[in-house]
């Protein structure tokens, strides 16, 4: 996988919290009792960690296979 697409993968969640102000910048649909505003931040604080933890795993397996080969 390229520098450009695990980039990408990485600021993703960020472009979302910062840019898209205006798509959570309201109270409804809530979720169990959570207005949007705040679900739909804890919700991108999980799909962060879970890119992250991804492409962490994906420059391990090639810095692993980088090693093998040498």
């Amino acid at each position: 996988m390229n520098k450009f697409l695990k980039g990408i993968l990485l600021l993703l969640p960020y472009i979302f919290m910062v840019l898209g102000f205006a798509i959570y910048n309201r109270v409804n649909p809530q979720l169990g009792g959570l207005p949007f505003f705040y679900w739909y931040q804890l919700l991108w604080i999980f799909l962060a960690a879970g890119l992250t933890f991804t492409v962490y795993t994906l420059e391990s397996r090639e810095y692993d296979m980088k090693k093998v080969r040498s």
